[in-house]
């Protein structure tokens, strides 16, 4: 009898696909999609990440890839099942490479493709030496002049960026380049992380003393640890900069705390590049094949040039300098800035009894917190994880949705939360607060993906601002006079304590300051979906411009984001980079081309 459950279907559909691709007959696999599809691509078959949107574009890829891919052995995935609902019948998968194993996630319509997700999870042969291949630690026996894992640690340590050379140097030692160095250092490639501050975390420490995570724990995992259950749902700075002290330590990474990194060049002969770094006053030049910038999105200040900002007579700093609250009781304070950094710091001002204004320049997508968490439960809840949810499957499904028309998906979304929140944002409307939803409504994952910034995730400053308990007032600055700020209407603010907290400027600006104007143009914009929507210019590059992929400069690659990016990326990232180690041929289709400068 004719087996006809979803997950046979689903079988003989995967059977009858990779015959064709077996095959090469590409106009047959194409066959199989949707006259509207996707095909997100992260390594696998391209060496790049990157989505194909149609028929033609997936036509092109195959015709590029197909050779050297040799893809096989599609099947469902171990112990997972077909679902059906709505007219789309979704399913994990496994499949192979010639060179590696992989993970999705397909929806079919109508018995065709519409979104296809392919991962590299694995290089054959290069395993992590993980789970029942895991280290031994112990040298059971007699070993005469062995020696143990700490006198072997302490060597590794001695002897790498000084007797031995890195493969890979990330510059910048936070969230991104944690991550990206824990997951290398399991697949054993040599690296070292060099972060300017005294400790790993800092980064996070320095930062104005009321900062906590506006996202949930479930969120921001890094990889091969998790928070312990009893972590804040929204953790304080001081505490994440704990645990990535703590991280760093445990998944032994080689981390050179007080080091900057001085000057870069590449060596196009050598294929190798050189750098300059300062650590504890002392220079020392490192020879890396790799270079990763994982400086950060919220790392580069952009500090306005405002006119007589000289001849201010109180203290000015961007919000990256902010000290916290405590010093300016009983003073008036304006922050330029209407994003989240300016929220939680007018916030703490107003509760330490500062006289705060905030100046917004322009509109500002505001979602209560806990509808954002509401929206995103399904994945990223104690619900969720009860449910028998892993932070990698809720990765992966986020990642299998096109940025193409993720918007679309967004839009309801908030649609729901602003008829749920209508009397919050007819508050906020009425204490003269200028919203908006992003250019089509899509709200914030959107407005983060496209440029950045523009959003505040509420955690109670919003409701300070509906009370007038913070002051608001919109307007440009025209310039800042001796005793405070003057607008574009003519009105004068005074001030003791001005506050910038105007975001911060672009990766790549690390490029030019640490390698040339020239490279960074080369490279060009980082970040942004080339959405053709505000500070997100086109032409459509379909994903985050020059991240955790190849760029037009050999060697040179940009890491970050926010916790979940770092932590989901730094996989695909540094397969990568492993299989350049080891020599693997990583042909790179599609490589991004470059529209804008930095």
């Amino acid at each position: 009898m004719l087996d006809t459950t979803p997950n046979a279907r689903i079988q003989a559909f995967l059977d009858k696909f990779e015959a064709a691709l077996v095959a090469g007959d590409v106009d047959a696999a194409v066959a199989m999609f949707a006259p509207e599809c996707y095909w997100r691509d992260l390594v696998a078959f391209t060496w790049n990440i990157k989505t194909m949107e149609g028929r033609d574009q997936i036509r092109e890829m195959l015709n590029s890839c197909l050779a050297h891919a040799k893809p096989r052995s599609w099947k469902i995935a171990d112990e997972e099942s077909a679902t059906e609902a709505d007219g789309v019948t979704e399913c994990w998968i496994s499949f192979e490479t010639e060179v590696a194993r992989g993970y999705g996630l397909i929806r079919l319509q109508n018995g065709q493709i519409w979104t296809l997700l392919t991962t590299m999870v694995e290089l054959k042969g290069y395993e992590e030496k993980a789970g029942f291949t895991r280290p031994l630690g112990a040298r059971h026996g007699v070993n005469p002049g062995a020696k143990t894992w700490k006198e072997l640690r302490d060597e590794e340590t001695e002897q790498l960026g000084l007797k031995t050379q890195p493969y890979v140097l990330i510059i910048g030692g936070g969230q991104g380049g944690i991550a990206l160095g824990a997951r290398l250092r399991q697949l054993g490639v040599p690296t070292i992380i060099v972060e300017k501050n005294a400790r790993p975390g800092d980064s996070w420490r320095n930062r104005y003393k009321s900062l906590c995570l506006h996202d949930p724990v479930w969120y921001d995992h890094l990889p091969y640890i998790d928070f312990p259950k009893n972590w804040p749902v929204f953790s304080p700075k001081d505490k994440i900069g704990d645990w990535l002290e703590m991280y760093t330590k445990v998944m032994e990474l080689n981390y050179w705390t007080g080091t900057t990194a001085k000057h870069a060049d590449w060596d196009d002969a050598k294929k190798e590049w050189t750098v300059v770094v300062e650590r504890d006053g002392k220079e020392i030049t490192l020879k890396p094949k790799q270079l990763v910038f994982a400086t950060g999105m919220s790392a580069k200040p952009n500090i306005p040039q405002f006119k007589g900002m000289d001849t201010f007579k109180g203290e000015q700093h961007h919000s990256s300098r902010h000290p916290g609250p405590d010093r300016y009781k009983g003073k008036k304070v304006v922050v330029i800035g209407s994003n989240n950094s300016a929220h939680d710091i007018c916030a703490a001002l107003y509760e330490a009894g500062v006289d705060v204004t905030m100046v917004q320049r322009s509109t500002t997508h505001v979602v209560r917190s806990d509808s954002l968490m509401a929206s995103i439960a399904d994945l990223y809840s104690e619900r969720a994880v009860r449910g028998g949810m892993t932070t990698a499957k809720a990765d992966l499904i986020f990642a299998s949705l096109p940025y193409k028309i993720l918007h679309q998906l967004q839009k309801p979304v908030y649609d729901k939360i602003r008829q749920d929140d209508a009397d919050f944002y007819a508050g906020l409307t009425r204490a003269g607060f200028r919203l908006d939803f992003g250019d089509d409504d899509s709200g914030l994952f959107m407005k983060y993906l496209r440029r950045g910034s523009g959003y505040y995730i509420d955690v109670g400053a919003s409701q300070l601002i509906i009370d007038g308990k913070v002051k608001l007032v919109a307007g440009q600055v025209e310039e800042i006079t001796p005793s405070g700020v003057k607008l574009d209407n003519g009105r004068e603010l005074p001030a003791d304590v001005i506050v910038y907290a105007t975001g911060y400027s672009s990766m790549n600006g690390f490029v030019a300051d640490l390698i040339s104007r020239e490279m960074a143009d080369r490279v060009g914009k980082v970040w942004g979906l080339g959405s053709n929507t505000t500070k997100d210019p086109g032409p459509w590059e379909g994903e985050q411009r020059n991240m955790w992929k190849p760029t037009q400069q050999e060697g040179l690659w940009f890491h970050g984001g926010n916790l979940h990016q770092s932590r989901h990326y730094s996989q695909f990232l540094s397969l990568q980079l492993k299989a350049r180690y080891e020599g693997i041929p990583t042909p790179v289709y599609g490589l991004q081309a470059v529209h804008h400068k930095a």
